[in-house]
């Protein structure tokens, strides 16, 4: 039967796939596909084919298979390719259309799980009597992700809620498919230029355990809840109600997805420069300020978590991922570009010895450090900085030239500090969307208004 996404099930096919051999089956197909794809391009070229040309067909036909692999799966194997999708304004332009229209669809809705099984679950959480809870339930899905789905209902008091239900064996897949992916790592890395795969995917590895647990994304949505509540920019819906795999929250009405924003300007660059300037300025003013508002840091940047609403304020949802900072952030992160705008490379490099940045029995020269961190520094000699693809191409590109021998030493000679990791991980992930908005960003403003250590090492260079 047909459902509202305009998806077609027979009660069986959606169901989220759990046996392990049957999910790492589907992920074998990638690169078996990739090889014979490869096999049969090289026997073209032989033959006196159009190099550009197949290289760009090949290419296209392996972005279309792993995505749609990703997509089909749910599970660990979507939330990565979600990840990924953050990452798309960084994919070089000769890859650029069909990699961006594979990675984009990423993040849409996926076919739902039946009726049925959503009344087991809901059984299940919330027990036989849950019906009671709820005024009106809707069994069509308004949208699904990487391991649940969503539906509207009215709760026993009147409010319009959103009710999350977790898949059933979401746990199973997502465990096995972060396994086989982790195998499959190297092979994507070079499929998807400028993507950083394995961080991406130790990161997702990380928190699997606490983003299964809807208990817990509860726990922090009321925490940054309570943080932001009345705050005249950022909206954070309420908890009603959770469970282990059942998570009930306020509805947002009239929410247009950051996502559909950045499609809206693709079309229309020139009449969408307001909206999406001020999108990307809410969503770096959010990140930067949660740790010293909330104690948290929201840590799952994608389109899809973002939404504006009709009053101009942006709501942001999705709360399974998120870094605790009870203190905001590391004050030696506001010290190291604050030196770094000053060009003290001799005290950037003391300071990241004393900090754990540098492995240890290696060591980094000055000049070292300030070319490695050349091709990153943009958006700080400016107040502003306007985001774009070409930049993010060309930063991604210089980063994994594994051709700049010098770059590659210095690379090797540094690591990032575990307690840094998931914040570097949000500001790349919110730096991907900046760019796929095209947006100009108040950088140093934020800067200087939310990360301790900025501001007083700027005043005492004064």
């Amino acid at each position: 039967m047909a459902n509202r996404l305009g998806h077609r099930h027979d009660g069986n096919v959606s169901e989220i796939v759990s046996k392990r051999s049957s999910r790492n089956a589907k992920l074998a197909k990638i690169p078996l596909g990739i090889a014979g794809r490869a096999a049969v391009g090289f026997g073209r070229k032989l033959a006196g084919g159009d190099k550009q040309e197949i290289n760009a067909e090949l290419n296209q036909k392996a972005a279309e298979q792993l995505f749609a692999v990703l997509g089909e799966l749910k599970g660990g194997a979507m939330k990565f390719g979600q990840a990924l999708s953050v990452m798309e304004a960084a994919v070089p332009e000769e890859f650029g259309e069909h990699y961006r229209e594979a990675l984009t669809k990423l993040q849409a809705a996926a076919p739902p799980m039946p009726v049925a099984a959503v009344h087991r679950q809901l059984d299940q959480q919330l027990g036989t009597g849950w019906r009671q809870r709820f005024r009106e339930f809707d069994d069509q899905p308004t949208a699904s992700a990487s391991i649940g789905q969503v539906h509207k209902a009215v709760w026993s008091d009147g409010r319009v809620v959103a009710v999350k239900v977790q898949y059933p064996g979401a746990d199973e897949a997502l465990r096995a498919d972060l396994k086989t992916l982790n195998r499959m790592a190297g092979m994507m890395s070079a499929l998807i230029p400028g993507a950083e795969i394995k961080p991406i995917l130790a990161e997702i590895s990380e928190r699997t355990e606490e983003e299964l647990d809807y208990r817990i994304e509860a726990g922090h949505q009321r925490q940054f809840a309570k943080a932001f509540n009345g705050h005249p920019r950022f909206v954070v819906p309420k908890v009603v109600a959770s469970a282990p795999k059942v998570i009930v929250t306020e509805w947002l009405d009239n929410a247009t997805p950051v996502s559909q924003i950045i499609q809206r300007g693709m079309a229309d660059p020139e009449g969408t420069v307001e909206l999406r300037n001020r999108v990307a300025a809410l969503m770096g003013e959010f990140h930067f300020s949660s740790p010293a508002i909330a104690g948290l840091l929201h840590a799952d940047p994608h389109p899809g978590n973002f939404m504006m609403l009709e009053d101009g304020r942006l709501a942001v949802i999705d709360y399974g991922a998120c870094a605790p900072l009870p203190n905001g952030f590391p004050k030696v992160l506001g010290e190291l570009v604050a030196l770094e705008v000053e060009e003290r490379y001799d005290e950037v490099v003391a300071l990241l010895h004393d900090h754990g940045w540098v492995i240890p029995g290696k060591t980094v020269s000055i000049q070292e450090i300030q070319d490695y961190l050349r091709p990153f520094t943009d958006p700080i000699r400016t107040e502003t900085f306007h985001f774009t693809r070409r930049w993010m191409q060309r930063v991604a590109g210089k980063a994994t030239d594994i051709s700049n021998a010098e770059m590659m030493k210095t690379a090797r000679s540094l690591q990032l500090p575990a307690e840094h990791v998931m914040i570097f991980r949000v500001l790349g992930g919110s730096v991907g969307i900046c760019a796929q908005l095209d947006a100009e960003v108040p950088f140093m403003k934020l800067m200087n208004d939310w990360v301790p250590g900025y501001a007083e090492t700027r005043r005492a260079v004064g």
